[in-house]
């Protein structure tokens, strides 16, 4: 089992945002140690098309890999980067049973979330895992062409008790595993026969935005996931 690490040096909705300081340390670097703290993780790569976060990287214990700057484009998937990063890995000898693609800007994680979710994939029939949390009370509205409001996901005039609403699961971003070769074939991070690992619900937090960075931190501290 490997993990890969997709961080580009671009961001538009916060600058530079991969290498910078989040609760002590390049937010990139988070997810780097986690790995690494992970006894079932044998490396970690990070593909990236800066050479600060490289240096980042390299320093908090990563192999790194140069991105071409045609997979760092806005419009470049981050499927097309783990691709590269699994080509380099098997040209340096290195040909993982399992992947394990993590999303540096969802830092709110622990090393037993790793451990129990790559344990499932290696003891199961599964081909590909994405991290979830529950939402079991979430009422989700829109609005039609005209503007007006109308419920997606309950009636509003038979509103149900909490207890008796449908689980829900969130994709939080935080990880996925797959196999190499569903990676290749699909060209996406799911495929074959899909599961999930369910996180607790402080967890289920991204980094795209300034007011991001000020929750994820009062999180990571309130719950003492910075204590690596």
């Amino acid at each position: 089992m490997v993990a890969f690490i997709a961080a580009r040096g671009g961001s538009k909705g916060v600058s530079r945002k991969n290498e910078r300081d989040f609760c002590g340390r390049p937010l990139v670097s988070w997810s780097i140690i986690q790995a690494l703290s992970c006894d079932l993780v044998e490396s970690v790569w990070v593909s990236s098309d800066d050479d600060s976060i490289l240096r980042i990287a390299e320093s908090s214990g990563a192999k790194i890999v140069k991105r071409p700057l045609d997979l760092a484009s806005d419009d470049a998937s981050s499927e097309s980067a783990w691709t590269h990063t699994l080509d380099v890995a098997n040209s340096q000898g290195c040909f993982p049973d399992l992947i394990m693609l993590m999303q540096c800007t969802s830092p709110l994680r622990e090393v037993n979330d790793l451990t129990r979710a790559i344990s499932i994939m290696q003891e199961a029939v599964y081909d590909s895992m994405l991290s979830v949390s529950a939402v079991e009370d979430y009422f989700v509205w829109k609005k039609d062409d005209s503007d007006n409001l109308f419920p997606v996901n309950y009636d509003y005039r038979n509103r149900l008790q909490r207890q008796k609403i449908e689980k829900k699961f969130l994709e939080n971003g935080s990880f996925y595993i797959c196999k190499p070769d569903i990676l290749r074939a699909e060209n996406n991070r799911l495929g074959g026969r899909i599961t999930h690992f369910l996180m607790d619900r402080h967890k289920m937090f991204q980094i795209d935005s300034e007011e991001d960075f000020i929750l994820c931190e009062a999180i990571m501290r309130a719950f003492n996931l910075d204590l690596l």
